[in-house]
C-alpha cells in the first residue's frame, strides 16, 4: 500500500515544480503578438498528421475547458493563424488547421521556447529527464473521447 504522507509529499513536490517553471517559461511570451495557450494550440496542431488536429483533441491537451478553447480557437482563426472547417469523418466534429501564417508565428516562438525549456530542464542529467517523462507518464490517466 502506498505511503500516504509520502504521496502527499511527492505531489505537494510536482506541484510546486511545474508551477515554478510554468511561472519561469511564461516569460517567454512577453513582448510577442501570442499568448502561452495560442502556443499550445498550435502546438498540438502542428504535431498532427498535416497540421490539422481534431477541436476535441486540441481541447484534450488544453489546461482550460472546451467552452473556453472553442473561443481562443475563434480568435485565433480571427487573426489567421487557424482555420476551421467540418470533420468528415463526424458530423459533430470540427477540424483545426494550421495556417502558414500561424505556423511561422509558431516557428518564431517554439525556438526560444524550446530553448528556455532545455536551460531550464539542464538541472537534470539525461537519464532523469527519461525517468521524469516516464513516471509523469505513468501518472497520466488517458481521457475517453467524447
Amino acid at each position: 500500500m502506498t505511503d500516504r504522507r509520502l504521496a502527499v509529499e511527492a505531489w505537494e513536490s510536482l506541484f510546486r515544480a511545474q508551477h515554478e517553471v510554468f511561472d519561469e517559461l511564461r516569460c517567454d511570451f512577453e513582448g510577442t503578438d501570442m499568448s502561452q495557450a495560442e502556443y499550445d494550440v498550435l502546438l498540438t496542431v502542428t504535431r498532427a498528421e498535416g497540421m490539422t488536429a481534431r477541436l476535441r483533441d486540441v481541447t484534450a491537451n488544453m489546461l482550460i475547458s472546451q467552452p473556453s478553447v472553442s473561443r481562443l480557437v475563434d480568435r485565433m482563426v480571427a487573426r489567421g493563424l487557424l482555420a476551421k472547417c467540418p470533420d468528415p469523418d463526424d458530423g459533430r466534429g470540427t477540424l483545426v488547421r494550421a495556417t502558414e501564417v500561424g505556423t511561422a508565428a509558431f516557428r518564431r516562438i517554439a525556438s526560444t521556447h524550446g530553448a528556455s525549456i532545455a536551460q531550464r530542464m539542464s538541472r537534470l542529467s539525461d537519464e532523469e529527464l527519461g525517468q521524469l517523462r516516464d513516471l509523469a507518464a505513468k501518472l497520466r490517466v488517458p481521457r475517453p473521447h467524447a
